[in-house]
């Protein structure tokens, strides 16, 4: 018997906690937005995203969104919308496909543009690109849209995957900021979910790129993986203060092996259940708050003078499909398989098998595969959900009224649910304003969930709360 079996003979948590996970830990929506992309429909396409396209406002700011659905391997616990490719063939004709995404979408939005305030490369591994193919796309996006001169790049960096030509590459396009997946320093839950990745690499990466000027560093993290423990994510968490992140995420991961069937090759056995992730969260954040960081939300973390700590503290701060952002972009434009754009209208999402979304552009189609248009009652809604993810409290009279609402059927339906968690001790409901108690911040999707009228309690697609 190992010395993490002997460790967790008892129960991780209090009995009073443990009543809390087994109530409350169900499963629910991140909400990045709002409607959900379960509840997203094919009755949005071409012609309906070129009309929201067409209606954009050229004074506001706008986001792009560019997905790289290619790794070089597939890490077991991944749900991404990505593949493994072992040669460069498959990603070099997708940018090729990209830089065509990018002229449909110029050709359609006509003369009059917005500028761009911020831009996001994910996956998948946006690295994987060769430097002069990220280079030529991004010279595309400068060439077709006016950008702001502080606009933010954004890169998802594997660091596996990184070296010199790569990091001058990430230099040359103007990469502001790079988001590092680590996940866990510890080797032995490496190797169960696919991921070698040694402290020396990581650190390698991060000095190379604050050598090039992008010293804006965010970190990756993530609980109930297999064979973690308690001690383990101390130690990644202390490993990771060495490369001294302006920002940490931390995520637990999300079992889906009906949804992700590579994830099949985990040894289920070994993943923690509910309680034991509930004390990894909180052995997690204890380290990170000791460390100096300030908690920003659900799962994000940052430094005291970071702009992501400065924005909640203005009351500024900002949830999408990126997490907290200080983006302010009314629009953001999904570009690539499987992306997803908001505009004021609504969501539209591209096709999100390669093949397809491919030969949708190649045939002059902007690849838009569902979508969903949101109504008054959904922006409304949308609202509430966003300043409770953000802050964990919100006052309902004081949204309904930016909206121009009633806030009394709002506190009707959601009322007895809300009441209920307050007097479980998870939050404060006075019938106007709600606030999730400190100690129950990971149960705020929870309170969210009260105002989605989409949600439906068979719905198994979601993660769990914890």
């Amino acid at each position: 018997m190992n010395s993490e079996t002997e460790e967790h003979r008892e129960r991780p948590v209090s009995e009073e906690v443990a009543a809390l996970i087994a109530r409350y830990d169900t499963r629910v929506p991140r909400y990045t937005s709002y409607p959900t992309a379960p509840h997203f429909s094919p009755a949005v396409d071409e012609a309906t995203y070129r009309g929201w396209l067409a209606a954009l406002d050229p004074a506001a700011p706008l986001s792009l969104y560019l997905h790289v659905p290619f790794c070089r391997e597939l890490c077991h616990y991944c749900g991404c919308h990505t593949t493994a490719v072992n040669h460069d063939g498959p990603v070099l004709s997708y940018a090729e496909t990209l830089l065509a995404e990018i002229a449909l979408l110029d050709a359609a939005l006509g003369p009059a543009r917005p500028a761009v305030q911020h831009v996001a490369w994910g996956g998948g591994t946006p690295t994987i690109m060769p430097p002069a193919q990220m280079r030529a796309v991004m010279a595309a996006l400068r060439a077709r849209f006016p950008f702001r001169p502080d606009a933010e790049i954004a890169v998802e960096i594997d660091p596996r995957t990184v070296d010199a030509a790569v990091l001058d590459g990430l230099a040359a396009m103007g990469c502001t900021r790079a988001s590092l997946g680590v996940q866990d320093l510890n080797e032995r839950v490496q190797q169960a979910v696919n991921r070698i990745q040694s402290r020396a690499v990581t650190l390698a990466c991060v000095e190379g790129l604050r050598a090039r000027g992008i010293r804006r560093i965010n970190i990756d993290l993530m609980y109930g993986l297999p064979f973690q423990t308690h001690d383990s994510i101390r130690e990644t968490v202390a490993l990771c203060g060495e490369f001294a992140p302006d920002r940490v995420a931390v995520f637990g991961y999300a079992h889906v092996p009906w949804m992700a069937p590579h994830q099949k090759l985990l040894p289920e056995g070994a993943l923690p259940g509910p309680e034991e992730r509930w004390a990894q969260m909180q052995a997690t954040e204890d380290a990170l708050l000791a460390a100096g960081y300030v908690p920003i939300g659900l799962d994000h973390y940052a430094r005291p003078d970071d702009p992501l700590t400065r924005a909640a503290a203005a009351g500024q701060l900002h949830r999408n499909f990126q997490g907290y952002t200080t983006d302010t972009a009314a629009a953001l434009l999904g570009i690539g398989a499987s992306s997803i754009g908001s505009l004021a209208q609504g969501y539209a999402q591209n096709l999100p098998a390669v093949p397809a979304w491919r030969d949708a552009v190649r045939a002059g189609r902007l690849p838009i595969a569902r979508g969903i248009a949101i109504t008054d009652e959904d922006r409304l809604r949308r609202d509430i959900i966003e300043t409770l993810m953000c802050y964990g409290r919100v006052d309902l009279a004081e949204v309904a009224a930016r909206h121009g609402a009633d806030p009394a059927p709002l506190a009707a339906a959601a009322g007895p649910r809300l009441a209920a968690m307050a007097a479980d001790g998870l939050l404060e409901w006075d019938g106007r304003r709600i606030a999730v108690r400190p100690a129950a911040r990971p149960f705020v999707r929870n309170a969210a969930a009260c105002f989605d009228t989409y949600l439906r309690p068979d719905q198994t697609r979601h993660a769990r709360a914890i």
